[in-house]
């Protein structure tokens, strides 16, 4: 599998807020997302083995990673306890005794990197995304659909979204677009490692790291 380095630019209206926002990126191709290669059963016991070694839930909101993404929820004006930081929310079903939704090799595969490691990813089809990546605030009255809901949230201008030269990718870190998913038809992707300010950049690495690799073990390599 082929992985390169991309550049998140963070436009200067956001680092006046926060002046540390960490947020990594790589492209990523030469596999086949339509089928699993590997023991993702095996990967799955071993993750979620490691997780309730590590957390209960009555701790879990303490966490060092998990309050960063919930500090940058509530400055925000997102209430944390109602829509959780994605990587909190797979570290909590699994603590229930959940399994995690299985939908195609590449997204299978970063859940359960997220959940190790507790950092929030995302990745989009790569064939959808158009020039460079940037997080920026929303504009007050732009349009995006997210996955899985059926209308179309018009945005207010407080949000933080990542987005390409043409289209919002997501309402960071929390929403990713119906337009640019992955699917199993998807053959390169962009995945992105969401920092938020209070989380370390070599921790975000290590996520990356294992993304990458948990991607090269499930998806069948091209």
């Amino acid at each position: 599998m082929e992985v390169r380095r991309l550049e998140v630019f963070v436009e200067s209206g956001l680092r006046e807020k926060f002046p540390d926002f960490p947020a990594m990126a790589v492209w990523m191709s030469g596999f086949d997302n339509s089928r699993y290669a590997g023991d993702l059963e095996g990967l799955e016991a071993n993750v979620y083995g490691e997780i309730r070694r590590r957390y209960s839930l009555e701790e879990l909101k303490d966490v060092a990673v998990f309050r960063a993404y919930r500090d940058f929820f509530w400055r925000l004006g997102i209430d944390p306890t109602k829509l959780r930081p994605s990587s909190e929310a797979l570290v909590r079903r699994i603590l229930m005794g959940k399994p995690l939704p299985r939908i195609n090799p590449l997204v299978d595969a970063y859940n359960l990197a997220s959940a190790l490691t507790g950092i929030t990813m995302a990745a989009y089809d790569a064939s959808k995304v158009r020039g460079e990546l940037r997080l920026t605030w929303a504009r007050r009255g732009e349009s995006f659909k997210a996955i899985g809901r059926s209308d179309v949230m018009i945005l207010t201008g407080s949000e933080v979204v990542l987005r390409d030269d043409a289209s919002i990718l997501s309402i960071y870190p929390y929403r990713d677009s119906e337009h640019t998913k992955t699917e199993r038809s998807t053959r390169e992707a962009i995945l992105v490692t969401c920092g938020v300010p209070g989380i370390d950049v070599e921790l975000l690495r290590e996520a990356e790291e294992a993304a990458v690799r948990f991607i090269e073990l499930l998806a069948v390599q091209r």
